[in-house]
């Protein structure tokens, strides 16, 4: 069992909260981290995949009071939007009579529907939290290569060898092609679909640039808008927005667009293992994208992120701005004895940021010329928890 950080948080906002929204995509251990809460709290689980749980809601109300005293987790909720009328009312009923916090935590498989749901039926009534695959921070460091190639999902980081983490990854794709788009989202031709995700996972961390997309997938460019925005709100695939600012420079304004986990993107990619990946034109984009979601994933709430790309090749591969700070510049190399891009220095002569930092796979920490700190992963996500 790897103890996952977010257990705290969660215990805590619902130490503070009604509900809790705990969203992220299937299998990533939502349903583990859910049983393990309720053992430590003496809360009642509802699976809504279950008959037998979702027979015991079929009248909700009385089942909420009769339980009011006790957290109840229920997994699957997006299966039962009705559901979230009755939790509004028992949570206004409940703080009359002085029942404030832990009531209840929500489990969902995507943002796109829980999201509208509940901020419509719990607006002030609840907070969100999203759980992320492994990342460098709930792994030995002596296992960062492995969560690079096989990715974050547990059971694909936990496989016994390279073929059955592959094996699980590629079930995992099919399975979301096949079933979960199709429930959660308009109904899409499962190829073209695999056509989109795998031209994604050649464009790692590249510009996004729709219309490209859709001549090679010879379908309209909306429709490229609507399966992309579909796969960011199943949380399998980020936008990070562009930085934005009055400095007279021609700046590219498209989202840099990634997959979330590098494992499967290695998997679109057939790349099975580390030494296909290292002599494969993708190696340097899926490096930045598993290093950038890392981050992300690890970011204290109170920061932005964005990057900076200008046309005459000025470029910051990940800007952090906390408030009405100046950013943190950050290059992202693979090598352990990087040296930056002339095009980072143009960038850092542009923004002129608070600081400059190049992260790598190193687990030491030091300066070079032009005062850019060289820092590892690990020890960057800990200081931006």
């Amino acid at each position: 069992m790897i103890d996952r950080h977010l257990k705290s948080k969660i215990k805590y906002l619902l130490r503070n909260h009604p509900s809790v929204v705990l969203l992220g995509p299937r299998q990533v251990g939502k349903t583990t981290l859910a049983r393990v809460i309720a053992d430590e709290l003496d809360a009642l689980y509802l699976d809504l995949q279950l008959p037998s749980d979702l027979l015991m809601l079929s009248d909700a109300e009385r089942y909420f009071i009769e339980h009011e005293q006790r957290l109840v987790i229920i997994d699957e909720i997006h299966r039962y939007p009705n559901l979230f009328g009755i939790l509004r009312s028992m949570i206004d009923t409940g703080r009359q009579r002085g029942l404030r916090n832990n009531r209840f935590l929500l489990l969902g498989s995507a943002s796109m529907d829980l999201m509208h749901q509940s901020s419509e039926s719990l607006a002030g009534r609840i907070a969100y939290l999203e759980l992320t695959p492994f990342s460098v921070l709930e792994i030995d460091d002596r296992y960062l290569d492995r969560l690079w190639v096989r990715g974050g999902f547990p059971d694909s980081f936990l496989a016994e060898d390279e073929e059955l983490s592959l094996s699980w990854r590629r079930e995992f794709i099919r399975t979301y092609l096949e079933r979960d788009i199709p429930e959660l989202g308009p109904r899409i031709p499962a190829e073209t679909l695999r056509r989109l995700w795998t031209m994604l996972a050649h464009w790692q961390t590249g510009p996004l640039n729709i219309s490209t997309l859709a001549r090679n997938l010879e379908v309209s460019g909306v429709t490229v808008s609507r399966y992309i925005d579909l796969m960011v709100d199943l949380l399998l695939v980020r936008k990070l927005q562009p930085w934005h600012h009055n400095l007279r420079k021609r700046l590219i304004k498209a989202p840099k667009v990634y997959l979330r986990d590098s494992g499967v993107n290695h998997a679109l990619l057939e790349l099975e293992n580390k030494k296909k990946i290292v002599s494969h034109p993708v190696v340097g984009a899926s490096w930045e994208g598993f290093v950038i979601e890392n981050i992300l994933g690890n970011l204290n709430y109170l920061y932005q992120a964005n990057y900076y790309r200008t046309a005459g090749g000025a470029e910051i591969d990940l800007l952090i701005t906390k408030g009405g700070h100046k950013p943190w510049a950050i290059e992202i190399k693979r090598t352990t004895a990087p040296k930056p891009s002339k095009g980072f220095h143009f960038a850092c002569q542009d923004i002129q940021p608070a600081r400059k930092i190049i992260v790598c796979p190193t687990n030491k920490r030091f300066s070079i010329a032009g005062g850019i700190e060289v820092i590892g992963l690990g020890e960057l996500c800990r200081e931006l928890i």
